[in-house]
């Protein structure tokens, strides 16, 4: 798989490239989210951290938080520490030709790879994420 500027990138989770603008993603996601259960609870705009921090320039990015919380409950439930984990994490970025390209977490990858008693739970979230991601243009 290849990402900015041709390099090979590692997979880190269920990846969509769109045809669809930054701006018009970030407005669509939340909403994707909601009817999956899904509420988005921080967002980081990476650009912004670091030109602020570091000064430097970089491409339009933002980290969404995003939480169910029935699904976190349960799975709070079965392992108290698994907030480490949480929320997922959903990225939007701006490719080279200026559409956007999101990505959730795998927590297949992360969640029940921790403990198989989380697996149910992962799964769950898994297929919600790929949905949202399945909807988007």
């Amino acid at each position: 798989m290849h990402g900015a500027r041709g390099h090979q990138v590692a997979s880190f989770g269920l990846r969509k490239p769109t045809t669809s603008s930054y701006d018009a993603v970030l407005q669509e996601l939340p909403e994707l989210l909601k009817a999956e259960g899904f509420g988005v609870l921080t967002q980081i705009d990476v650009k912004d951290t670091l030109k602020q921090k570091l000064g430097v320039e970089f491409r339009r990015y933002k980290i969404l938080g995003a939480c169910n919380p029935n699904l976190a409950h349960g799975a709070l439930a079965v392992e108290l520490e698994i907030g480490v984990m949480l929320p997922c994490n959903v990225i939007v970025y701006e490719g080279d030709d200026l559409k956007a390209v999101v990505v959730a977490i795998d927590p297949m990858q992360t969640v029940a790879a921790a403990n198989e008693k989380l697996a149910p739970f992962a799964r769950e979230v898994r297929e919600k994420l790929a949905r949202v991601l399945g909807r988007l243009s």
